[in-house]
């Protein structure tokens, strides 16, 4: 006999019995089973939930670091590198993030680790979105190719990052818990330069494959020939801050529209300021042996055309890493103090929506095609008249040998009001600022470089203007391709805007 005020004991058949209802009653409301609530009516209400994970993908020393012309090989680590992985949940549809920090990763190396997330989380692989962080100091993410037999052989780096960024989205999503979720801005205008100049009259400005440019990409610091720059900047960092329902931070993710920093010592693999950004918000928000870890993220934003130096002035030597941390403690000051004002969100909704663009690529004329066979066919020794003319002749033979188009992933999300874009390409500013004004989301960001690496993408004005980004194997698309890929993303954003106006 039960004391009086307990509860009688109940078999526990009765009990799996009755959760197997309460499990089918809230996936008929298309929930899982911790992903809803009873409001004080009695009501069934959706639980946002938020997961973070940081995955390493530090490769081994003795590998090649990219980035530049010449590559030397990896002596000494300074700081790891990692795939920061977040993972967000509405109670319907979940969206996964994660950012690495690599210079560019290609999209089939992507598109496998998208691949085996999805197996074992079942997010739908088009709700994922992959990026690399543009820094110049970690190891290629390339060198793949179809055996024989039709599959992919892929290097022993390959092997490891796709197996680490599926695995970081994985823990991502085993951590999710309640969560608010807020978002904000804030200027930081010190830091962002646009490095393409428009020279005096008279200043020599040759391609390496003939003809001449009318903007020179990052010309001499206090130079007397600078006339101006040939684009904007933009000095907005956009951020998404997550944190327990009893306030512990989980996750922040900022975007900042800023090429690499560098500074770095030869031989040496860095995450660059992305990564310096995350640890001084993890200091910011005392956020430092949670359970489970915070996790700190910068994106890179539309920087194709941007870097943080200021040309108009001579510049002190920096010892290494001096300049990066100088970057990053500014922009992780400015949105921490923005972070405090923001308003964070008990639920919203989420959704995505993503399209193949099939874009021409360039080609080569005979004239120019016939004088890189030359080229590549003389010996090292050889003097050539032209700046880096071997390496492009390489890269047009390439592309005359290529196909002639590619079909790249354009992806547009929907976190709440807040937008977010998706494009393979290293982006100019331009198209960037113009995303963030069309877009029926208010605010809008774009992530460069995610889910491929397909080369710069200049605006038909750069092209007009030339300069190293639009030099054929440089860019390896069509002229037009930047306003293709603008129109599409803003047509995605229409079609996530109309879906939740028809939701409601």
């Amino acid at each position: 006999m039960s004391k009086r005020g307990s509860i009688p004991r109940v078999d526990q058949a009765r009990i799996r019995a009755w959760a197997c209802v309460g499990a089918a009653l809230l996936l008929s409301l298309g929930l899982k089973p911790n992903q809803a609530l009873a409001d004080d009516a009695g009501a069934v209400k959706s639980v946002f939930r938020a997961g973070a994970f940081a995955s390493n993908i530090t490769p081994p020393l003795g590998l090649p670091i990219v980035g530049n012309f010449n590559q030397p090989k990896a002596t000494h680590v300074h700081d790891e590198l990692h795939a920061r992985c977040l993972v967000l949940d509405d109670g319907t549809r979940k969206l996964a993030f994660a950012i690495c920090d690599s210079v560019g990763i290609p999209r089939e190396v992507f598109d496998e680790a998208k691949k085996r997330a999805h197996e074992a989380t079942g997010i739908p692989v088009e709700y994922m979105l992959t990026a690399a962080t543009h820094s110049h100091s970690a190891t290629a993410a390339g060198g793949h190719k179809p055996s024989a037999s039709g599959e992919m052989e892929w290097t022993a780096y390959q092997k490891l990052l796709i197996r680490r960024i599926a695995d970081g989205i994985r823990q991502a999503n085993e951590n999710l818990a309640p969560a608010q979720i807020g978002w904000g801005s804030a200027d930081v205008p010190t830091q962002v330069f646009n490095r393409r100049w428009h020279m005096k009259e008279g200043t020599r400005l040759p391609k390496p494959y003939g003809g001449v440019d009318k903007v020179k990409m990052n010309p001499s610091r206090g130079s007397a020939s600078l006339v101006k720059p040939a684009g904007p900047t933009d000095p907005q960092v956009s951020f998404l801050s997550l944190r327990t329902t009893s306030g512990q931070p989980i996750a922040f993710l900022g975007n900042y529209s800023l090429h690499y920093v560098g500074g770095v010592s030869e031989g040496h693999i860095s995450a660059d300021y992305f990564a310096v950004f995350a640890d001084r918000m993890q200091q910011h928000l005392k956020a430092d042996r949670l359970e489970p870890p915070f996790v700190g993220i910068m994106s890179n934003g539309t920087s194709g055309d941007v870097n943080n130096i200021n040309f108009k002035v001579p510049s002190p030597a920096k010892k290494p890493y001096e300049k990066m941390r100088e970057v990053a403690d500014e922009v992780a000051d400015a949105v921490f103090k923005a972070n405090q004002s923001i308003k964070f969100h008990d639920w919203v909704p989420l959704d995505a929506a993503q399209r193949e663009l099939k874009l021409a690529t360039r080609k080569p004329t005979p004239e120019q095609h016939k004088r890189a066979l030359e080229v590549v066919a003389l010996p090292e020794s050889a003097k050539l008249e032209l700046p880096h003319e071997r390496a492009y002749a390489q890269r047009l033979v390439a592309l005359h040998n290529g196909p002639d188009e590619v079909s790249v992933i354009l992806q547009s999300f929907r976190i709440g009001d807040l937008g977010i874009a998706a494009i393979p390409f290293e982006v100019f500013t331009e198209s960037g600022l113009a995303i963030k004004e069309k877009s029926p989301f208010q605010p809008s960001f774009t992530i460069e470089l995610a889910n491929g690496s397909n080369g710069y993408l200049p605006t038909p004005r750069q092209h007009e203007l030339g300069g190293y980004e639009t030099w054929m194997g440089t860019n390896r698309v069509e002229v037009q391709a930047s306003e293709k890929i603008v129109a599409t993303l803003l047509d995605l954003f229409k079609d996530l805007k109309s879906r939740s106006t028809s939701a409601h």
